[in-house]
């Protein structure tokens, strides 16, 4: 068994371009206390994160590669082997799993899609745009427009490889 591909460049910064670094610990759009490129702290005080406060941005990039691990192991362990995509589609989703949490993953129409053999280039447009909505149900335009970009670089054509794992 190996592990869940690691996301390519392009994905790495359409997700820090998202989440901004930021020092110290904010609130965002749900009420949520994070920190450095949007990890999720525990509570606002953020506790067992392993640096110190403020963060300094070579600690937040070390948290952003870990936390994108747990987005790419995440997207891996949801999908069977029927899907297969490559490293933008791939990485379009390990995005979104970052941004909503392996539960919402896990829950999702479109994991339920891709896992049922549907086509990813219908599947990820159709289903990542529903994927825009805060705790109260209204829609947050920076959650609309990381969606386009989400779409966007999943229909970026790439030979590279995303799923199934190459081992």
């Amino acid at each position: 068994n190996c592990g869940p591909p690691q996301c390519n460049q392009a994905t790495v910064n359409l997700i820090s371009g998202f989440e901004s670094f930021r020092a110290n610990i904010y609130t965002d759009a749900t009420s949520n206390s994070e920190i450095g490129y949007g990890h999720l702290c525990q509570n606002a005080k953020c506790p067992g994160l392993g640096y110190s406060i403020p963060l300094s941005e070579a600690d937040g990039k070390k948290l952003l590669a870990s936390d994108m691990a747990v987005a790419e192991k995440c997207i891996t362990e949801m999908m069977n082997d029927k899907v297969t995509l490559n490293m933008n589609e791939y990485g379009a989703l390990v995005s979104w799993a970052f941004n909503v949490g392996c539960g919402g993953v896990q829950s999702s129409t479109l994991v339920k899609r891709l896992n049922n053999g549907e086509n990813p280039t219908v599947v990820l447009p159709a289903e990542l745009v529903k994927w825009v909505d805060g705790n109260n149900g209204q829609v947050i335009p920076g959650l609309v427009k990381r969606r386009d970009a989400e779409i966007a670089l999943s229909k970026t054509a790439t030979s590279d490889p995303g799923l199934p794992p190459k081992c």
